[in-house]
């Protein structure tokens, strides 16, 4: 096995130690499905000795992804019926998504686009498709922030990626340019002088939303990738996905959230588990959450915390949904609950 490539087959991973031998068929039946990539440096972090090892448990596939429950959806946010044109999906008024590509570095097994990404995906756009993506938003005023995401769209090269940047550049109502990516985690390398000096080309606002999930992701060469970044004036914000085995447990949650703020990065989004197909054994309650959520509060400062939100299945947007910590009471005053979960009223009672 080459060390210097992702792992992507079963035998690759039987090979590499991921995966028992006993378990190659059904892990091979998951790969038909699914597509699969581990890269060198996730492959490297992973710990073999722990059967339950939280970054294994977010790349290696299971054979419990061949589970297939009645709510699952092939597209759980509901991105089809919100694209205009091939890469556009235009859900909210003022920003648009611009899925330039559907490959990734490395496939989450809870990937809410799993039926769309990969090699058997959607694929990267054609220049046709990319010029009536560019002029789809280019029509569109009200467009304000423009949101590439796919697939993670680092895996372009730095020339690509700068083409896009110089074609957004001249649209004025375009303010933000935002990417969605795991590439400083799970391939710090990438982030070099020519990608930084790309994702600048617009001359735009630019901000980069970094998914992690566990506080071991965030690794010194993950961090420094980060300060390249950073150091060039992007902006950064994370998004995580709330998993079952993975960071339900408050004093993980707590450590991931610090080490992004270390990092520099502002903790953005919590997500609750999306309904994608074969990922029910990541799913936690929505009571779970919002209990793990607030346990947050008063264990770590206010820059640790994130919003915690559920994509409304069929495309209606997001929605926080963290516990309330505040009730009217039908007097005209409120009853609030501290950190502590002691209540208190407010206005206070004379």
């Amino acid at each position: 096995m080459n060390v210097h490539r992702p792992i992507k087959t079963a035998g690759e991973l039987v090979d590499a130690g991921l995966v028992e031998p006993s378990q190659h068929g059904a892990v091979s039946r998951v790969a038909e499905r699914y597509a699969v990539a581990i890269s060198p440096v996730i492959a490297k972090l992973i710990d073999r000795n722990d059967p339950n090892d939280p970054i294994a448990r977010q790349f290696v596939p299971d054979s419990a992804e061949l589970t297939l429950l009645p709510e699952e959806r092939e597209d759980p946010i509901g991105d089809k019926p919100h694209s205009p044109v091939a890469g556009i999906v235009h859900r909210y008024p003022d920003r648009v998504l611009l899925k330039a590509v559907h490959v990734c570095p490395v496939y989450c097994r809870f990937c809410f686009r799993r039926e769309m990404v990969g090699p058997q995906g959607l694929g990267t756009l054609t220049p046709a498709e990319l010029d009536a993506a560019i002029a789809y938003i280019t029509e569109h005023e009200e467009i304000w922030e423009v949101i590439l995401t796919g697939g993670d769209p680092l895996v372009l090269s730095p020339r690509r990626l700068a083409e896009i940047m110089e074609r957004l550049k001249p649209i004025d109502h375009v303010k933000i340019v935002r990417f969605h990516t795991r590439v400083p985690v799970v391939e710090p390398e990438r982030i070099n002088a020519d990608l930084v000096a790309a994702l600048k080309a617009s001359g735009k606002a630019t901000y980069v939303a970094l998914h992690a999930n566990h506080p071991r992701e965030l690794t010194p060469e993950a961090r420094d990738a980060s300060a390249r970044l950073i150091d060039a004036g992007i902006v950064m914000v994370s998004q995580s996905v709330l998993l079952k085995g993975v960071n339900d447990d408050a004093d993980v949650l707590a450590s991931l959230m610090r080490a992004f703020v270390e990092t520099r990065i502002k903790p953005y989004y919590l997500h609750h588990p999306d309904l994608a197909p074969g990922t029910s054994h990541f799913r936690l309650s929505i009571e779970e959450g919002q209990a793990l959520v607030a346990s947050l509060r008063g264990r770590v400062s206010g820059l640790c915390q994130p919003a915690y939100i559920l994509d409304i299945p069929g495309g209606h947007g997001k929605a926080v949904i963290s516990a309330a910590s505040i009730a009217a009471d039908g007097g005209g005053c409120y009853t609030v609950t501290d950190f502590r979960g002691n209540e208190h009223t407010y206005p206070p009672k004379i």
